[in-house]
C-alpha cells in the first residue's frame, strides 16, 4: 500500500549520540562500505540502516508499509566481524548484510552511533528522528510511529520525491484501528522536543538519552 513512496529509516543504532548535533532535517554524514554508498543509491525509499533482527520490516509489512529498503550495518569491530555469519542468519534474505572494513572509517562513528538506535530519514534524506534505547524495542510503539509521521508528515519541508497518492494511503492507515490505537500510545512523546532524557530522539526528530 505504500509501494512508490520513500523516507530514509536509518537506523544505525546509535545509544546515546545527540541529534542536535548532527543537525535535524539535514543529510547524514557521508558514509560508504566499501566502495557503495547506501544512502545514495536508496535516496527516494525508506532506508533503514539497521543492526539488529529483521522483526521490524515484517511488521510493517503486514501493516501494509512496504517499499522501504533495510540495510545493515555490522559494527566494524573484530569480534563483531567473526559473528557476521551469525548476524546474517538472523536477518531477511532481503535485507543487505555490510560488513565494515577495518581500513574505512567507521560507519557507527561516523554516525556517532552505538548499538540498537535508529536514524530516520525523509524521502529526501534529511534527518527526521533519532531513536536509541529502549525506546527501540520493538514492543513498544514509537520506532513505527516514528515511520508514519515521517511518511505522511513534512516535518522537514517539501520533497520532490513525495507523490500524490501519499495523503490517501496516509488517510487509510489513519483510520486503521491499530494505528489509532499507536497514536494514543505514543502521542505525547512523540509531541516532545527531538530529545528526551532517556533516548529516543523521537518527536519531530528526536528523543535521545543522555551520555553520561
Amino acid at each position: 500500500m505504500w509501494a512508490g513512496l520513500g523516507l530514509a529509516l536509518v537506523l544505525c543504532l546509535l545509544p546515546g549520540g545527540g541529534t542536535e548535533h548532527r543537525g535535524r532535517c539535514k543529510e547524514p554524514p557521508e558514509w560508504s562500505i566499501g566502495e557503495e554508498n547506501p544512502m545514495m543509491t536508496s535516496r527516494g525509499s525508506v532506508t533503514v540502516v539497521a543492526l539488529l533482527q529483521a522483526n521490524l520490516q515484517l511488521k510493517l509489512a503486514s501493516n501494509g508499509l512496504v517499499n522501504i529498503s533495510f540495510i545493515v550495518v555490522n559494527h566494524q569491530g573484530h569480534h563483531s566481524q567473526l559473528k557476521y555469519q551469525l548476524l546474517r542468519e538472523k536477518v531477511s534474505e532481503d535485507i543487505p548484510v555490510y560488513q565494515q572494513n577495518a581500513t574505512q572509517p567507521d560507519v557507527w562513528a561516523t554516525l556517532r552511533g552505538r548499538k540498537d538506535d535508529f536514524l530516520i530519514y525523509d524521502r529526501c534524506g534529511r534527518l527526521v528522528y533519532h531513536l536509541e534505547l529502549p525506546y527501540t524495542f520493538l514492543s513498544f510503539p514509537y520506532v513505527e510511529k516514528a515511520i508514519h509521521i515521517a511518511y505522511c508528515e513534512d516535518t522537514c519541508g517539501n520533497c520532490s520525491y513525495t507523490t500524490p497518492e501519499i495523503g490517501e494511503i496516509c488517510k487509510r492507515i489513519s483510520e486503521n484501528p491499530e494505528e489509532k490505537q499507536i497514536e494514543a500510545a505514543s502521542h505525547n512523546f512523540l509531541t516532545l522536543s527531538w530529545r528526551a532524557p532517556i533516548f529516543l530522539k523521537v518527536t519531530r526528530a528526536a528523543v535521545g538519552r543522555q551520555r553520561g
